[in-house]
């Protein structure tokens, strides 16, 4: 465990973690970066001279690090190394001595072919937990098969039952199966690192792109177990609740979740026709299921003679959840999400401060992210990075002459 912890850091749970991120892209930084903001040390291990492959994802006009980048990697270091050579994995092996996780999240036989699998490892560091995210899963018939977000989202079942009735099912618009694979595995750290705390013990730790989306279709898979019925695509709304989706009023989306008895007696209230709760095409859930599209353009009428505004704050003042449909610049530029903490400052990298989303936790009441240091360039925290894991000043200069290591040009270290 890191003994250099910040006062900064010193009150958050991971204070003094130290976690090698050789994972790259999506899902693994994910990890890192949920670890990072509950206080841990988190240092990317990266190849050289391009890193992690996500450093190659910009779009014309993007200066220095691609934003997707700097999203996910903000408050990380970065040692680059040459793990592929006996140097380099001996480099690695030492700092595991001393490191409390170790993530990546490569294809299935990469790491053990390097020599860096947890079997590997392990004699270094019993301790040691090793977390592995892969495509597929480690077993079964397809654990040796590369996978992407769109493949997996694909696979599971996802795609099929997203999007508008009647038209090609569509992928979401968010990178759900790595984002949520990286949730998960650091959910899974987190349970190993008790586990730890108990015993004194490391373990290892698996997820996979298969696994963090088969995850999200709880609902598609109790419809299909109770009735052998795949759920097809139904646009915004819900299988089993309606009203329960987007309607339109004048000048936009408004979504509203009649969810139980109390809230759909307060939908037909608000909207002026208490008469729908005795209709009997609407008096009971299924019933109000079996005629959505009916309902639908009732409401979307009534909807019609006001605006978003409007129609939200009759909702609230009533007490039926609603809200408007925003797009993500309405979403990120509310007083709200920057309330919660979810929009952040963080420096760019550039010498000037750009945003970032923060963290989704809020512990003891404190609204803040302490991983608020830029992403980080190839390499440039290298040096300090081995110095810190007990490496001298000749065994650094060594590393970096015989091409093991690099370290980034007018990098400052403390």
């Amino acid at each position: 465990m890191n003994t250099t912890v910040t006062q900064h850091q010193a009150h958050l749970p991971l204070a003094g973690v130290r976690v090698l991120e050789l994972a790259q892209i999506m899902a693994g930084p994910t990890c890192g970066l949920m670890l990072a903001d509950l206080g841990a040390e988190v240092i990317k291990i990266e190849k050289f001279p391009g890193g992690d492959d996500a450093r190659q994802y910009q779009k014309p006009g993007d200066a220095a690090l691609p934003p997707s980048f700097r999203m996910i990697n903000r408050g990380k270091r970065s040692l680059a190394l040459d793990s592929r050579t006996p140097q380099g994995r001996a480099v690695l092996q030492r700092m595991v001595a001393k490191a409390d996780v170790l993530t990546e999240n490569f294809r299935v036989g990469v790491m053990e072919r390097m020599g860096l699998a947890y079997e590997d490892l392990k004699p270094f560091n019993p301790a040691l937990i090793y977390c592995s995210i892969t495509g597929y899963g480690r077993v079964g018939p397809m654990a040796k098969m590369g996978g992407f977000d769109l493949i997996l989202q694909a696979f599971s079942g996802i795609i099929s039952a997203t999007g508008e009735p009647g038209r090609s099912p569509v992928k979401p618009g968010i990178s759900l199966a790595d984002t949520n694979a990286g949730i998960l595995a650091a959910f899974g750290i987190l349970a190993a690192y008790i586990h730890r705390l108990k015993t004194g013990q490391g373990q290892r730790v698996d997820s996979s792109l298969l696994q963090a989306s088969m995850q999200q279709t709880y609902w598609l898979a109790a419809n299909y177990f109770s009735s052998g019925m795949n759920t097809p695509p139904l646009g915004t709304a819900h299988s089993l609740i309606a009203p329960y989706q987007v309607f339109q009023a004048r000048d936009g989306g408004v979504v509203i979740g009649g969810g139980n008895p109390k809230s759909w007696r307060n939908i037909c209230e608000v909207l002026g026709h208490p008469e729908w709760q005795e209709d009997a095409r609407f008096d009971h859930p299924q019933r109000r299921v079996k005629n959505r599209a009916e309902l639908e353009g009732l409401i979307n009428a009534e909807l019609a003679r006001g605006t978003v505004a409007e129609w939200c704050a009759h909702f609230d003042a009533a007490g039926v959840p609603a809200g408007p449909v925003n797009n993500p610049g309405q979403a990120l530029e509310h007083a709200q999400s920057r309330a919660v903490g979810m929009v952040i400052d963080v420096p760019d990298g550039l010498g000037g401060m750009g945003r970032g989303i923060g963290s989704p936790v809020i512990l003891n009441g404190t609204i803040d992210s302490p991983a608020k240091s830029a992403a980080p360039r190839v390499g440039e925290h290298s040096t300090g990075v081995l110095k810190d894991f007990g490496f001298d000043a000749s065994e650094v200069d060594a590393l970096i002459a015989q091409g093991v290591v690099h370290q980034a040009p007018e990098t400052v270290e403390a």
